[in-house]
């Protein structure tokens, strides 16, 4: 009746064991506190329910909370072991499970933190900077956050639910295969990411389509922000590279449970296919996180320079070019495969190349800043701290991106700091930017400063203590997936500098977490920004209210130029009153989490080989997509005396913009 599901799979080491413990108690204590306040009706009504963009970007945004504080669990137990397990002692953690933590650490963070944190922003951001009202497809838009929450909880499953995959991040076959991972652990893998594969290519459509269709009068696409512009160029390679992703763990999918033998060697099957196929997806990937990210930063340096965007044409041209390079660099991650040298001296050249319109960035923003008046706000010091990692990390790439270089170093720790680099250095000091600078827009009270730079040279210097020693140790031959070495390697004491870092940037994120419930407990003293405020915006999300209320915009406004604040620094007004209309906004709907929550229990089920689970759990999920198709949409009008009501108490708030 349950499949492979028995009581073993309930059984784990002390570790382990512990995390469990400590998520069922922080569980236990979030129901109770919910219960004890009564907020059950409105957690559902308010939040769980709805279609609102605002809300739902919130919701990734917590929901990447929880996922950070799991992935980057596993980093500090990989750290502490690399810090410990030498010679004789063998640290806390056995090999396998050393192995499944280094693939839930990277599956956690790169598809439920880096990419939640792109879909929250943006689901925040884009439809108020092209004054807009909602997205496009609400409904869709409330589905893809909830595909997106079953994927991760599908992960967290694994923790104490059986075991999670020891095939990489990546899951490459054969170890992915039958052969060498006969347990559930590449299945949970495989159906968590297929589940929130399909939620980011719904994601990708429907951002697509609201900033091409829904910007405001006189939005054309040279008078768009550049971080709407580096969304559009993101959500094209979503919808161009995300099948590709969901076509490959299809393949894998059949080669486990029907027989089939796609990327297995002996039977006709090439695992090199995999790979091919997975990296086609993977570079693109690396983009879709940064470009949203870029955006953020030239958003963030020309409010803090008080100047406009230095080569705003060349920005966004050099968004497009790298867009279309990333499809065109995926073999450099295999060098080694033995393609032979002009396909590696093709694919070495179009990786050099991509670093020229990421160069033209680098150069825009420093020009920005050029006899501005520069405020050292954390989400400049955030930037700071980018320009310098990234700069790095990019060198480090274009040394890889030689494959005689590349040969020495494959599959080395040197590679993985080249890959933090980017990723940490990159892409969520960039999310972390765009969280600090966005935050009071919508809450109205801003994050305690001094707490937040205290976090962030936290962050900036345990993250060179932790990465900058694996370039040495990558040159030494250590090698990833490691969880054992000789003392005689003379690695050590590297590995303990490692360790050190990371427990510095423990003590970061730890005072971001502090930062945040202390600027929300003491949000009413927070209205205004200590050192004067210069936290205003140029673009359109900063005329509304903060927060902005349900429908956004009362009237939707006209743009004639880039900045169509930067004159004024402030929400646009007019000498006539107002004429509001009545708004019409969809209305919640419970079908989204409903398909959120059967497709949780269907990754489940299939994983187990429960039958009779995975087909009413299918079949549940048709027929509330039928129900949708078939139903009519409801809509909630707010009256124009209503919008006026709400205006006019927005007007008497003291305001951030």
């Amino acid at each position: 009746m349950f499949g492979r599901l028995t009581l073993e799979a309930f059984q784990h080491d002390t570790v382990q064991n512990m995390a469990i413990l400590g998520g069922l108690v922080n569980g236990i204590i979030v129901i109770a506190l919910i219960t004890y306040l009564k907020r059950w009706k409105w957690l559902w009504r308010e939040w769980i329910t709805t279609v609102d963009p605002k809300k739902i970007g919130i919701m990734y945004i917590v929901v990447v909370l929880i996922m950070f504080l799991k992935g980057f669990a596993d980093a500090m137990l990989m750290r502490m072991q690399q810090a410990t397990a030498v010679g004789e002692a063998q640290g806390l953690l056995h090999a396998t499970h050393f192995q499944e933590i280094f693939s839930a650490h990277g599956s956690a963070m790169i598809f439920f933190v880096a990419m939640g944190f792109m879909f929250g922003i943006m689901n925040l951001i884009i439809p108020l900077q092209i004054g807009a009202r909602d997205l496009a497809f609400p409904f869709l838009n409330a589905l893809s956050f909830w595909l997106f929450t079953a994927g991760a909880f599908l992960i967290l499953a694994s923790l104490g639910i059986g075991h999670f995959t020891i095939a990489g991040w990546l899951s490459y076959p054969p170890l992915s295969g039958l052969e060498y991972s006969p347990n559930e652990g590449v299945d949970y893998w495989n159906w968590s990411i297929q589940i929130s594969g399909i939620g980011s290519t719904l994601s990708g459509i429907n951002f697509l389509v609201t900033i091409l269709k829904m910007r405001c009068p006189g939005m054309t696409f040279f008078k768009m922000p550049i971080f709407v512009w580096s969304s559009l160029c993101a959500m094209v390679l979503v919808i161009f590279a995300f099948p590709i992703l969901t076509a490959t763990l299809s393949l894998l999918s059949l080669d486990r449970y029907m027989g089939t033998h796609f990327f297995t060697a002996g039977f006709g099957g090439n695992p090199m296919l995999y790979v091919n196929l997975i990296w086609a997806w993977g570079h693109p990937e690396v983009y879709i996180l940064i470009l949203p990210a870029f955006g953020i930063y030239s958003e963030i340096v020309p409010t803090f320079s008080e100047k406009r965007l230095f080569g705003y044409a060349s920005m966004v041209w050099a968004m497009i070019v790298i867009s279309v390079l990333s499809f065109l660099v995926w073999v450099h991650h295999f060098f080694t495969m033995g393609a032979g040298p002009s396909v590696n001296a093709f694919f070495g050249v179009m990786t050099m190349l991509i670093a020229i319109p990421t160069g033209v960035k680098i150069f825009n923003w420093l020009f920005t800043k050029f006899r501005g008046r520069v405020h050292f706000t954390s989400p400049m010091l955030w930037f700071f701290a980018f320009v310098l990692n990234f700069s790095i990390g990019g060198m480090t790439g274009i040394l890889l991106s030689a494959p005689p270089v590349d040969f020495q170093v494959h599959n080395s720790l040197f590679l993985i700091a080249h890959f933090h680099g980017m990723v940490i250095g990159g892409v969520l000091f960039g999310f972390f930017a765009g969280f600090t600078y966005w935050f009071p827009k919508f809450t109205g009270f801003f994050i305690d400063e001094r707490l937040n730079k205290m976090a962030f040279w936290c962050w900036f210097g345990g993250f060179l203590l932790a990465f900058m020693p694996l370039y040495m140790l990558g040159f030494m031959g250590a090698t990833r997936r490691l969880n054992h070495y000789a003392a005689d390697t003379g690695w050590h004491p590297l590995f303990v500098l490692v360790a050190i870092g990371a427990v510095i940037i423990f003590i970061g994120a730890l005072t971001q977490f502090l930062g945040l419930f202390w600027s929300i407990y003491n949000r009413k003293k927070n209205w205004d920004h200590s050192g004067g405020n210069p936290w205003n915006g140029r673009t359109l999300e900063w005329s509304t209210a903060s927060p902005p209320p349900v429908y956004n915009f009362a009237i939707i406004p006209t743009v004639d130029q880039i900045d169509p604040l930067w004159a004024e620094k402030s929400p646009i007004e007019t000498d006539s009153k107002p004429q509001y209309e009545d708004i019409h906004i969809p209305a919640n709907t419970p079908i989204a989490v409903f398909i959120g929550s059967l497709s949780f229990i269907f990754g489940f089920a299939i994983t187990w080989h429960i039958v009779w689970l995975t087909i009413l759990s299918f079949i549940g999920m048709i027929a509330c997509i039928l129900i949708r198709l078939w139903g009519k949409d409801k809509h909630i009008t707010i009256t124009a005396e209503e919008v006026e009501k709400i205006e006019e108490a927005n007007r008497k708030r003291p305001q951030i913009a």
